[in-house]
């Protein structure tokens, strides 16, 4: 008996370490079971937690505390390191079409919370913790929490209707994606596996026709059309295969292979001539039976020395008479462009003979082994540089005391400039696709085991409440008709795949159970890109409107 109060019922470490850890094994264990094709997954943790925590088990108060912080912070500064690379030209591309719709939400959102206190006669003190709950919004709860605090206001209604709601927040952001998927997603508007690289390269084959160029080396063409990003990756003259060094001169009837962006194609085609008609985008064609003369060969980025260098500062292409086209990063195809920052983990394809590629492959490395150490050095300091971040206090004019970006909003955007960033400033900052999903998903079950513990303990009693069930029916209208409405627009009027958009979804409304969802059902790193270019920004402003909520409504 002594055995099981050590190990179940007295607090102590080993015994958070234990119940956790229960929680966390059966949570996923029935996370694998599918109702009608449909499988929550990790989410199972949280409702585990919360039937546990009814069922009066529990845990030392700040050692569930410190267990769902750190599980948060490491989630959040995993998924930035991991979106990272692609986070900026993500925003350069679609990132008023990922904004927009994000924002539209959160207004809906806010107007549908403040219509339905008027019509329901919930008091506005009240909805504020609905509408935290039904966002799955912590921070701006502790905003609301502090303001109703400083006008002299009861903030006991705020937290319990965010214990009440947060839950359905939770599976009601799941159930409305599933319903946009069922009934409003075309098949056009998945992405598919490699949707990302065909996103971001186009292989196109032009017949130099241009007597403009007639003559021109390479480097002279380049330079003249520097606003247009392309590589030549070969080129054939008098049906010889040749590698396009800077100074080879074009002539009539030369034919390239040019790596560019798909928007691009048409400005290379008044450049250089004719564009042929031949798909080189397919995925089955074998590069090295394209001719005999030269080999196509992909090599890994592992020699440390070469992370932060320029491409063009290794001058592979002038000492080895070697070609590199494309360059593979996280899930993302980049344009070899001699500006490109080289990251440990890159993976260049190098266009050669079978000799020089060889020499090239001993300078960058290739040895894929030196990789799966791990690089823990830069995941602390990362999320050291994050808490600091999100604790600094950001005056707002008008705001009766300063904002914070907080646990989540510090570590994700550190996360981001340094997947983005680091390697420039030398930080190895590699880290294997599957050891970033291990970090991303043991800090999401702590997380989620944490929460659903501590929720768990009043949720029950609070149902049974007379308002409880209105409440319940109220947060679950916020969360579910905002998310199922803005996600129709967005697939309708932008031009954004639905990995796209259940990202945006997700990151509007704070929810990263919701983005695990999402990236075991959709391929691609599309969701993960998405969620991290909404989620600072809406969580930033969720805190400064619900503060504006209590000002001009409590």
């Amino acid at each position: 008996m002594e055995f099981i109060n050590t190990l179940f019922i007295e607090h102590s470490a080993l015994q958070a370490l234990v119940v956790l850890s229960i929680i966390s094994a059966m949570g996923l264990m029935l996370g694998k079971i599918r109702l009608f094709g449909i499988s929550l997954g990790i989410t199972f943790v949280f409702f585990i937690g919360i039937i546990a925590g009814n069922c009066g088990i529990s845990i030392d108060k700040q050692m569930l505390l410190y267990a769902e912080t750190f599980g948060l912070v490491l989630f959040v500064y995993a998924l930035g390191l991991q979106v990272g690379p692609g986070f900026f030209s993500s925003m350069r591309s679609d990132g008023i079409k990922l904004l927009i719709p994000s924002l539209a939400l959160l207004g809906t959102g806010t107007i549908l919370a403040i219509i339905l206190s008027l019509g329901s006669n919930v008091r506005m003190s009240d909805m504020t913790g609905i509408l935290c709950g039904a966002t799955t919004n912590t921070p701006a709860l502790a905003a609301a929490q502090q303001t109703l605090k400083q006008i002299g206001c009861d903030s006991n209604g705020a937290t319990l209707g965010c214990a009440l709601t947060y839950p359905l927040g939770v599976v009601g952001v799941i159930f409305a994606l599933i319903v946009l998927r069922k009934y409003f997603v075309r098949p056009t508007d998945l992405p598919g596996p490699d949707n990302k690289h065909k996103k971001n390269v186009f292989i196109a084959s032009y017949k130099v026709t241009n007597p403009g160029i007639f003559g021109k080396t390479i480097s002279e063409i380049a330079n003249i059309n520097s606003h247009n990003h392309f590589v030549i990756s070969r080129m054939w003259h008098n049906g010889h295969v040749l590698i396009p060094m800077s100074n080879r001169v074009l002539e009539k009837d030369d034919i390239l292979l040019v790596i560019t962006k798909p928007e691009e194609t048409g400005a290379l085609q008044l450049i250089f001539g004719e564009q042929e008609k031949k798909d080189w985008n397919n995925e089955n064609i074998d590069w090295n039976k394209i001719d005999s003369e030269l080999t196509s060969q992909r090599i890994l980025v592992t020699r440390p020395e070469i992370n932060g260098k320029k491409l063009s500062s290794l001058r592979l292409r002038n000492n080895y008479g070697i070609n590199i086209s494309r360059v593979y990063r996280s899930g993302v195809q980049l344009l070899a462009t001699p500006d490109l920052v080289l990251q440990l983990g890159d993976r260049l394809t190098v266009v050669g003979e079978a000799g020089d590629i060889k020499r090239v492959e001993n300078i960058l490395g290739n040895a894929v082994k030196s990789l799966n150490e791990p690089n823990l050095v830069s995941v602390f300091i990362g999320i050291i540089l994050g808490l600091i971040i999100g604790s600094i206090p950001l005056s707002i004019p008008g705001m009766s005391f300063p904002i914070k970006l907080g646990l989540a909003g510090g570590p994700i955007i550190v996360g981001i400039l340094i997947g983005t960033f680091g390697p420039r400033l030398h930080m190895i900052t590699y880290t294997t696709q599957s050891a970033n999903m291990m970090l991303r998903a043991l800090g999401l079950i702590l997380y989620l085991a944490c929460l659903g513990l501590d929720a768990g303990e009043h949720f029950f009693e609070t149902i049974v409440r007379p308002e409880g069930l209105l409440w319940l029916a109220l947060g679950f209208i916020i969360t579910f008709i905002p998310v199922v409405l803005i996600g129709i627009l967005a697939l309708r009027k932008t031009k954004l795949d639905f990995g796209s958009v259940a990202g945006l979804l997700c990151g509007s409304m704070a929810n990263p159970m919701a983005l695990n969802y999402v990236n075991e059902t959709i391929e691609g790193d599309n969701p993960a890109v998405a969620y991290a270019t909404v989620y600072p920004i809406c969580m930033f402003l969720r805190v400064i409107i619900i503060q504006l909520m209590v000002m001009l409504f409590v």
